[in-house]
C-alpha cells in the first residue's frame, strides 16, 4: 500500500470555485460552487463579478473539505492551484488564497497550468490510459489537440484560428435566443431536431493541417436565421441546433482522425466543457480509427480534482521549486 500523500486542489480560473482533496490518486472529497445562475442573466461571465463570488465561496469550500475528510491543513503534503490561463481576478483569488495557506500551514505549493489540468481529467477514472496519447481539449476558451509523449512532455499539434468550440456554441445559442451557457441548451434541443436538414459547412474538414475554425459556421447559422426572419417564417430551432451540433462534432472528429494519421497514435483523450456533449461523446466512443478515454460528465468542466492530479504528478516528476506562484491569465503553452 502506497504511503499517504494528501493534495489540496484549488481551481478558480473562470466562474466556478473548485476544491478537492486527494490521497495520492484517491479522491477523498470534491466540491464545486457554480456561478452559472449568477452570470446567466448577463448572457456570459462578468469577470469582476466572478472574482467577487470566488472571494465569497473559496474559503468556506476549503473549510468544508477539511471537515469532511477530518484533515487539518498542516497534514497536507501539497497544495495545487490553477495559475492560468483564465480571468485575472479569478486567478488572483485562487493563487493568493493558496499562497496564504501554504505559508500558514508550511505546505509546498505548485501552480498548475489549467490546460494541463484538463489533460489529466480523463485519467481520474481511467488508470489504464498511459502515454503516448493525443489529448483533445475542447472548451469555451480552448480547442486544441496535444500530443502527450509523456507527462510533462507535450507538443501542440493544432488549435483553433478563432472561436473555441464552446465559445461557438455560446454565440450560436445567443443567435437563436437561447440562454447561457449555450452548449447544454443546443444539445437538449438537438435531440428532437434533424441534424441533416441544414447543410452547414464543416470548418476546415478537408485541409491537411490540424487546425480548427468555428467563426464561419457561426456566421452560416446567423444568415440562416436571418433568412427565416426576413420571410416571416417560423424558425426551426431544433433542426438548426442539431445541424449546428453535427457540424461542430464532424469538425472535431475530422481533425482527430488527421492527428491519428499523422502521428500513428490511436489513443485519444478528450476533456473540457464541450467533451460533455453527448453527440461528441458518441462519435468519440464509436470511432473505428481510435480508442477514446473520456472524463465523467461532472469533470468535463473546470474542477479541482484535475488540478490536484496534475499538481501531484508534477511534484512526483521532481518539478517542485520553492518559488513564488504568480497568476498568469495569458498562460497558454504547456
Amino acid at each position: 500500500m502506497s504511503e499517504k500523500f494528501l493534495t489540496l486542489g484549488i481551481e478558480t480560473s473562470c466562474d466556478d470555485s473548485g476544491v478537492a482533496i486527494l490521497n495520492n490518486d484517491e479522491i477523498l472529497c470534491e466540491f464545486l460552487s457554480s456561478q452559472i445562475k449568477d452570470h446567466s442573466k448577463f448572457g456570459g461571465v462578468i469577470p469582476e463579478f466572478a472574482a467577487r463570488k470566488h472571494l465569497e465561496n473559496l474559503l468556506p469550500l476549503i473549510n468544508t473539505a477539511l471537515k469532511e475528510t477530518k484533515i487539518s491543513g498542516r497534514e497536507l503534503n501539497l497544495i495545487a492551484v490553477t495559475r492560468g490561463p483564465g480571468l485575472m481576478g479569478s486567478l488572483i483569488v485562487g493563487v493568493q488564497t493558496a499562497k496564504a495557506l501554504s505559508q500558514v500551514w508550511n505546505v509546498p505549493l505548485i501552480g498548475v497550468n489549467h490546460l494541463e489540468g484538463h489533460l489529466f481529467a480523463p485519467l481520474v477514472d481511467s488508470k489504464d490510459l498511459k502515454p503516448p496519447f493525443l489529448s483533445l481539449i475542447v472548451s469555451g476558451g480552448h480547442t486544441e489537440i496535444i500530443k502527450v509523449e509523456d507527462f510533462g512532455k507535450y507538443e501542440l499539434l493544432g488549435e483553433t484560428r478563432d472561436d473555441a468550440a464552446g465559445e461557438a456554441y455560446d454565440k450560436a445559442a445567443k443567435i437563436l435566443g437561447l440562454k447561457y451557457p449555450g452548449g447544454p441548451e443546443i444539445e437538449k434541443l438537438s435531440k428532437s431536431g434533424d441534424p441533416k436538414r441544414f447543410n452547414f459547412p464543416v470548418p476546415l474538414k478537408n485541409t491537411d493541417k490540424i487546425e480548427f475554425s468555428f467563426s464561419g459556421l457561426k456566421t452560416a447559422l446567423l444568415w440562416q436565421v436571418k433568412k427565416f426572419q426576413e420571410n416571416n417564417e417560423e424558425i426551426p430551432i431544433n433542426d438548426l441546433c442539431a445541424s449546428f451540433q453535427r457540424a461542430v462534432t464532424e469538425s472535431l472528429i475530422a481533425k482527430l482522425n488527421l492527428a491519428v494519421k499523422l502521428t500513428g497514435i490511436n489513443k485519444i483523450s478528450a476533456s473540457g466543457g464541450v467533451s460533455a456533449n453527448g453527440n461528441l461523446r458518441d462519435a468519440l466512443r464509436t470511432s473505428k480509427k481510435f480508442r477514446a478515454w473520456l472524463p465523467e460528465i461532472k469533470r468535463c468542466t473546470d474542477n479541482a480534482v484535475m488540478i490536484a492530479m496534475a499538481g501531484k504528478n508534477e511534484f512526483d516528476r521532481g518539478n517542485y521549486k520553492n518559488e513564488e506562484v504568480i497568476a498568469d491569465p495569458s498562460l497558454h503553452q504547456l
